[in-house]
């Protein structure tokens, strides 16, 4: 979506293996996650082309606050992050409860939101080599990003506020089942690329 060469140091599968085989195998690995949830699971909806779209939508807008931002996150990364982790709990039996999903999937909520945060406060404080990819494209862009309307500072503090909020979230589960989600929230509020 962000049309980079490179993420994560690597060349992107589009500069890989051309565009068109790389929208087709995006469109393939789309429809076998819908149906993979929609064979496994009922009641399950998920939202990331949503926020995708208002993501895209929303560049060059000025009256855009944090309810947006956030909708767009909500439905971008937390939804794809909420998926992974309340799906794999329910499939695995490791939720016993409603309140247990709940939590997980507020859990996963945060993180996604923390990822989102972060990813844009790099993106505006490391250069490309650091990160990997080209920085500075949302601020280029346009787009509408936690730094933008709050600052960067503002924005580290809701990054941590996230990762905290997370983490209390988790206590009361089994602390060996509950450790690579802890890890998971602290490498996403502590990754540098």
């Amino acid at each position: 979506m962000d049309n980079d060469d490179l993420q994560r140091g690597k060349p992107t599968n589009h500069k890989v293996f051309g565009e068109d085989i790389d929208v087709l195998a995006g469109d393939a690995l789309l429809d076998f996650a819908f149906e993979h949830v929609a064979v496994s699971t009922v009641g399950v909806a998920l939202g990331l082309v949503t926020g995708q779209v208002v993501d895209i939508n929303s560049e060059g807008l000025t009256d855009v606050g944090l309810d947006h931002l956030e909708f767009i996150h909500v439905h971008k990364t937390a939804a794809l992050l909420e998926a992974a982790v309340v799906l794999e709990a329910i499939l695995r039996g490791g939720c016993d409860e409603d309140e247990d999903v709940e939590r997980l999937w507020k859990f996963a909520r945060y993180i996604g939101l923390l990822f989102q945060v972060v990813d844009v406060i790099l993106d505006v404080t490391k250069s490309s080599k650091e990160l990997g990819k080209t920085a500075g494209k949302d601020l280029l862009a346009d787009k509408v990003t936690y730094p933008k309307l709050i600052g960067i500072e503002k924005s580290k503090e809701f990054a941590e506020k996230l990762r905290s909020d997370s983490l209390e979230l988790l206590q009361g589960f089994d602390s060996e089942k509950a450790a690579p989600l802890i890890s998971l929230a602290n490498y996403i509020a502590y990754r540098q690329n």
